[in-house]
């Protein structure tokens, strides 16, 4: 199974990228994790912002590849402890499909991006920039990995 991060959003800080890259070494072996950056739409006064969504939704579907189990990170998703994200890591390899999440722009996801997700992933009631969006969703594919097996990397 192969995993790719599908996220609106070009030139993260340093320590971001330098962040997601030590997490993505140590999947390499257990879940590999493929990053694919969307342009984000153009905002700004004067702009329809609507059009913004729905272009980076566009964008979004056209780098999905075919059967692949889709999970939008979305604030009215589901919570996931890091155990529950264990078992569900767990499903998706027993599923043979790879899966793909998804980090939207600064106002979410298009509809058609909802729509095509076969789940939805809240990662709780905070409101987290995109950009740490990527390192947390990374670190916790890491701790779900450690969990499974059985490395001790998560003390819970």
């Amino acid at each position: 199974m192969r995993a790719r991060l599908i996220a609106v959003g070009e030139r993260m800080p340093s320590w971001v990228a330098e962040g997601f890259a030590e997490y993505r070494k140590r999947l390499s072996h257990e879940l590999p994790l493929e990053l694919i950056e969307i342009k984000p739409g153009t905002r700004g006064k004067g702009r329809d912002d609507a059009k913004a969504i729905l272009d980076e939704g566009a964008a979004i579907l056209a780098a999905m590849p075919r059967d692949t189990h889709v999970v939008a990170l979305d604030g009215r998703g589901k919570a996931w402890s890091s155990e529950d994200l264990g078992q569900q890591l767990e499903q998706w390899r027993m599923s043979g499909r790879d899966i793909a999440f998804l980090i939207g722009g600064p106002d979410g996801h298009a509809p058609d991006v909802l729509a095509r997700a076969d789940q939805r992933w809240s990662l709780g009631p905070l409101t987290l920039p995109h950009m740490l969006v990527r390192l947390v969703l990374a670190e916790q594919l890491y701790r779900a990995t450690t969990l499974l097996s059985g490395h001790p990397y998560h003390r819970a």
